[in-house]
């Protein structure tokens, strides 16, 4: 598996040059790897429907316990063909599309390497190795999303996309590195069996929360869903495999992922069931308001995404289930509308619902496929659509018996509102562009090259493929991806005709609701963008205003932090190291009295203190700058003497060098400097700000200090070092043996900074204002006859 994924991003290197030489057949050439490699994951079908597992474990961090370890299971398997499957024909389709760009070369590469990231994600099993690749994705979709770097509207939908993004990946970061912290292992497949230690943790919720904040933001869960649609400013082939059928869906793998090992729990069902029903909710609504396709369909996908993870949430038997049938489905009518949708836009000029209409006899092969593709999309029968809809009222209704009553009839509810608007908007890209009225368009329209229409037929047959035979659906897709949600086998039985069952009657209510309101479009929509101004709603325009704000709080913490002046550094770096000390110790309860051990000290040590505390005293008091140097000097001189009291006779002997260097230089250096003013020092309030700056800080330390004494000293480090220092380094003394064999580069670097440091200093010091030669005395000169 590794080397698959190595492979794709070698061959996108190889990319640029390929559609270089290649400019007509650079697509078709470059989908050659992909399509290789959905064929060699399709070779691992029948074993993982069989129940297997395949496992790669590659060292990369041994110290760490950090492997590129691979999982190949029913969920991984699936998400791998889709990836590699998808991608093969979007390959394809960007050279038709794309054809005569200049950038084309470039566009190949980044589509490729996303391919790797994405694979890289779902094949993933070491939880270090996974937030790599997720990064990746993140990087590589804001070059796709912002490739058309000329416009303005699209780099910023590209930085907001990748600010949003990666910003929940961080968050996820640190949940899944607690999560491995707690189950005790970092590879995914073995924290499954810490489930029941994961769920009684008292850092569970800490953990599914930062989890739950990274795949929502990757999958547009609300409030994160505002990016998606503005994505679409992006190339139509980004949008067909970025945000319908990839990296939209990384989110929802991850969480289907870790269903075994964190879901079961009421946060867990509440979380997603609610979050899902509402995001599958608004985006229907929002995507009625819609005239642009691409945006019709990029509202879509939000609800889409809700759904799965509504049904991720819900974890019963028919969730699952209709997870694996759903999840499909939606890959492949979703990726098939996206391009129709594309070629249509590129043979007519247009993407405008009310500038589109009798395209039908124009580009029948387009329209074939992109009204196979609707009627899933509006789950209607015998398509894959249909058989993800009829098992989701299942599963809604399925809750009323397991505990949760209202949850239940609330995600049904918003299911049947939501289902109803999928079917508005299949028949805004289907019915109206090819069986409207004939209107002409800005170009005029004929079929699209085979390029354009070979992606959608394939992905629309496949949808009808598989829900007309959906046995091959059940046993090669649904039973492998349902134990990995559940976490063990399960039993599924996928069928078109159940009977006059409640489900049975909800999509019938969903299609007769729906033409209702297709129908009646026009006034829905006008009644929608009322209410929607009437409540203010602007979620893009909100985070124009959340940037605007982080940049406030920036040039106001510049201001503040970037004074100029060094007290200022300094007490800024002191606070924050009392505050963040002292905050931990508090919450460990850390804070202890001193020990007898302590307070049985030598008198020899209670004087060397006091001296210490006398000195210091008198450099803060001190009214000379020479004062303040000798009486810090004095502090060295002693913490010099504690390393000769305490056996350090080398320690001490560097010390007192270095304290007295210190000292000469520096009172050399401030000899040239003007004596301290009145104005120079610091008014009464702020020295009393230092004053309890300097105490707190004191105090943490100390007690710091305190705690350590008490606990044990390991030792290892040091027979370590006392057991190999003769036999390695040929030394009997260890500290000079450390400093000179065992880290040798860090001394030497050491010795280069104080070099450079004392150069610097002697240049100062030799440092002395030129003086400017006098200017010469203008002569003036009497003539004397003819001769000056």
């Amino acid at each position: 598996m590794l080397s698959a994924i190595l492979g794709i991003f070698a061959w996108a290197l190889v990319a640029p040059i390929v559609a270089g030489r290649l400019p007509k057949l650079g697509g078709w050439v470059l989908a050659v790897v992909p399509a290789a490699l959905t064929v060699w994951f399709a070779g691992f079908l029948p074993e993982i429907a069989a129940g297997g597992v395949v496992r790669e474990v590659v060292p990369w961090i041994p110290g760490l316990d950090v492997n590129l370890s691979f999982y190949l299971d029913g969920l991984s398997l699936t998400f791998a063909l889709m990836v590699c499957g998808i991608g093969t024909l979007i390959v394809i389709y960007c050279g038709g599309y794309l054809h005569g760009d200049p950038m084309l070369p470039r566009f190949f590469l980044y589509i490729l390497a996303f391919m790797a990231s994405m694979l890289g994600v779902v094949l993933a099993d070491n939880v270090i190795s996974l937030i790599v690749f997720w990064e990746l994705t993140s990087v590589t979709s804001f070059l796709l999303i912002g490739y058309l770097h000329d416009s303005p509207k699209s780099r910023r939908s590209a930085l907001q996309a990748l600010l949003v993004t990666s910003l929940g990946g961080l968050v996820m970061m640190a949940g899944l590195i607690l999560l491995g912290i707690v189950g005790g292992s970092f590879e995914l497949s073995e924290l499954a069996g810490q489930s029941d230690l994961l769920r009684e943790h008292p850092l569970y919720l800490a953990i599914l929360i930062l989890i739950l904040v990274g795949t929502f933001t990757k999958s547009a869960q609300f409030p994160f869903h505002f990016w998606l649609p503005n994505a679409m400013d992006a190339p139509t082939p980004v949008s067909a495999y970025l945000h319908s059928a990839t990296m939209v869906k990384a989110g929802v793998y991850l969480m289907a992922r870790l269903s075994p090992t964190l879901g079961g729990t009421d946060v867990w069902i509440y979380t997603l069931v609610g979050f899902g029903a509402f995001t599958s909710l608004l985006g229907a609504i929002l995507a009625v308001r819609q005239t642009d396709l691409k945006r019709i369909l990029a509202y879509t996908t939000i609800t889409a995404l809700g759904q799965l993870t509504m049904l991720i949430g819900i974890g019963s038997v028919y969730a699952v289930e209709t997870f694996a049938v759903y999840l499909l489905a939606h890959a492949c009518y979703k990726g098939a509308l996206f391009m129709g949708v594309g070629a249509i836009d590129h043979e007519t000029g247009t993407r405008e619902v009310g500038q589109l209409g009798g395209l039908l006899r124009l580009m029948p092969v387009t329209a074939a496929a992109v009204g196979l593709a609707a009627m899933s999309n509006a789950g209607l029968p015998p398509f894959l659509g249909f058989l993800g809809k009829e098992f989701m009222y299942s599963s809604t209704v399925g809750m009323a018996g397991e505990g949760m009553p209202l949850l239940g009839w609330i995600a049904t509810l918003a299911m049947l509102v939501s289902n109803a608007l999928m079917l508005v908007t299949a028949g805004l890209v289907f019915l109206k562009p090819f069986l409207g009225p004939k209107v002409e368009t800005p170009k005029h329209a004929h079929e699209a090259p085979v390029s354009l229409w070979l992606g959608p037929v394939v992905l629309a047959a496949v949808g009808l493929g598989l829900g007309v035979f959906y046995g091959v659906l059940e046993r090669l897709f649904v039973v492998p991806v349902a134990a990995s949600l559940a976490g063990e086998a399960v039993e599924v039985h996928i069928y078109l005709w159940g009977g006059f069952t409640t489900p049975l009657g909800l999509s019938l209510v969903t299609v007769a609701l729906g033409a209702v309101l297709y129908v009646s479009w026009p006034r829905v929509k006008a009644a929608l963008d009322g209410v929607a101004r009437a409540l203010g709603y602007d979620s893009d325009g909100g985070w124009d205003r959340i940037l605007k704000g982080l940049v406030g709080v920036a040039w106001w913490q510049t201001r503040v932090i970037q004074s100029g002046y060094l007290r200022h550094y300094v007490m800024f770096t002191v606070v924050f190291t009392t505050v963040a000390i002292g905050a931990t110790m508090a919450v460990q309860q850390a804070f202890t009295m001193p020990s007898t051990s302590v307070l049985e000290a030598p008198y020899t040590a209670w004087a060397l203190a006091l001296t210490v505390i006398a000195a210091t005293s008198a450099a803060v008091v001190a009214r000379s700058r020479l004062v303040a140097i000798l009486s810090l000097g004095v502090v060295g001189v002693v913490i010099a003497l504690i390393f000769l009291l305490y056996g350090a006779p080398d320690v001490a002997i560097t010390q007192f060098m270095v304290e007295t260097l210190v000292v000469i230089i520096v009172a050399l250096v401030l000899a040239r400097l003007p004596r301290l003013t009145a104005f120079a020092r610091p008014s009464r309030r702020s020295a009393l700000r230092d004053a309890a700056i300097s105490i707190a800080f004191g105090a943490v330390v100390t007690a710091v200090m305190l705690a350590v004494i008490d606990l044990p000293i390991p030792l290892d480090l040091s027979e370590y070092f006392a057991t190999r220092s003769y036999t390695e380094g040929f030394g009997r003394n260890v500290v000079n043996v450390i400093l000179v064999d065992f880290r040798a580069v860090d001394t030497l670097g050491e010795i280069l900074v104080v070099a450079t440091a004392g150069l610097g200093a002697f240049a100062l010091l030799k440092a002395r204002p030129r003086r400017r030669a006098p200017e010469p005395t203008p002569v003036e000169t009497v003539k004397t006859g003819d001769r000056p």
